[in-house]
């Protein structure tokens, strides 16, 4: 399984953004997503989630409200912001060439 830390620096950033793009959700239902929507291969630890999302609301991509949630708790539930849209439409855009790049090396015919 790969980890946070194995990802490339902004990674989980933009898997946050994106993923909260779709709907608002609390910390733990995106882990819960992120984990559904990528085969269960992409898992992330609360102790790298909730800095992450501290850091994205710090910089004004994503906002916090406190609401119940389907069982009744109280619980943070986050949502992308007009910054933060434009933000991910950015960082999806580099995603996209730097993986194209990785793609085009890793096809080389070996000698």
């Amino acid at each position: 399984m790969s980890k946070p830390s194995d990802l490339v620096q902004g990674t989980l950033d933009v898997l946050v953004l994106k993923i909260l793009a779709l709907e608002p959700m609390h910390g733990w239902a995106l882990s819960q997503r992120l984990k559904q929507v990528s085969g269960e291969v992409l898992q992330v630890s609360e102790g790298s989630l909730y800095p992450a999302l501290h850091k994205l609301e710090q910089q004004g991509w994503i906002t916090a409200t406190w609401k119940p949630t389907a069982n009744n708790r109280r619980a943070k539930f986050y949502s992308l912001t007009r910054i933060g849209r434009n933000h991910l439409t950015r960082e999806a855009a580099n995603w996209d060439r730097l993986s194209a790049a990785i793609s085009q090396v890793l096809r080389l015919k070996e000698a």
